[in-house]
């Protein structure tokens, strides 16, 4: 299966100019997930963001990156919090001028498919799994998690009937008794376990596939006509994931009322994430020097499965200034 309808919106938003910058902004547009609670939704709530930037900030939520994707190349967002790798792979790959500009969180606890309890199906009898239905987000870390586990087990894509689904609309089919295996992240990844079993752990996927990550990514159009903001904007996000690590308790019911989630679901996703302080994204074991060569990697296992066609280099799409600037406010 194709990316089809993912590249379709895609050139249709890219046929629009690449995020109209203007030096001096009324408002920053800033896109995010609803059930994906992060540090930074504290400062959302108590309107810290725009204390700092001097500007309103207006939170815009999707139901995946891809979107996030169609929404920069319009103009329509400025800046995609925890963006997935894949719909940014996928957004680049299509000639969209996008740049990372620092690591949201890593979660490969938080990111799986679930297959149906009643198959009996787990990591010892995998190869049941062919010929069953899956529903789960085209174009997505989901999918390529997708791609990577089945892989592993000896299964292709040609094998299994699959539907392109949100997270949050697969979860509910599901739970209505729906398709075999779904994928997802978040809070629809514990609705969806409530009804199925998971294949790999996180750990066990990262000896597979590598660890999971969500970026920060803007156009570079929009970032160079605006170093200040996205810098200060970095610098909050910074500051939030320091407080915390500190204590994140006097944060959590913050967090949950920006995510649309419970203090319990809330909790439970984020004991299975993890986040990093400007100093240890910028380290050589991420944004310093491996992330460039990760993003080519998980590139070259999209082109392999036939899904894009991988950049020569990925350097240029990492972008530690702003990150750099934010750590010495």
């Amino acid at each position: 299966m194709k990316f089809t309808k993912t590249l379709t919106a895609m050139a249709v938003a890219l046929a629009a100019t690449t995020g109209s910058a203007a030096m001096a902004l009324d408002e920053l547009v800033v896109g995010y997930f609803l059930e994906w609670p992060t540090p930074n939704q504290f400062a959302q709530d108590k309107g810290l963001y725009d204390e700092a930037l001097g500007i309103p900030v207006k939170w815009v939520s999707f139901d995946a990156g891809t979107a996030m994707s169609a929404a920069m190349a319009s103009g329509d967002v400025h800046i995609s919090f925890s963006q997935g790798v894949t719909p940014f792979l996928v957004a680049t790959a299509a000639g969209q001028d996008l740049q990372v500009v620092d690591i949201a969180e890593t979660y490969s606890d938080n990111n799986n498919c679930v297959v149906r309890s009643t198959l009996e199906i787990d990591s010892d009898n995998a190869m049941e799994l062919k010929g069953k239905q899956v529903a789960l987000p085209i174009g997505t870390a989901a999918h390529s998690d997708f791609l990577a586990q089945i892989g592993h087990f000896g299964l292709a894509e040609s094998d299994f009937k699959i539907v392109d689904m949100t997270p949050v609309d697969s979860a509910a089919a599901f739970a209505a008794g729906e398709f075999d295996m779904v994928c997802g992240w978040g809070g629809p990844l514990r609705r969806m376990k409530e009804h199925g079993n998971v294949m790999l752990s996180g750990a066990e996927k990262e000896a597979v596939s590598g660890v999971i990550y969500d970026v920060t990514s803007t156009p570079s159009s929009f970032a160079e006509a605006n170093p200040d903001v996205v810098a200060k904007f970095l610098k909050v996000t910074s500051d939030m994931n320091t407080m915390y690590a500190e204590n994140r308790e006097p944060m959590i019911a913050d967090i949950a009322k920006e995510a649309g989630m419970d203090i319990e679901g809330t909790t439970a996703i984020l004991d299975v994430m993890n986040f990093m302080s400007a100093e240890t994204q910028l380290s050589e074991q991420w944004m310093g020097g491996w992330l460039a060569g990760d993003l080519k990697r998980q590139a070259l296992a999209l082109e392999a499965a036939g899904k894009i066609k991988a950049l020569d280099d990925y350097d240029a799409l990492v972008n530690t200034s702003y990150l750099t600037a934010a750590q010495g406010m």
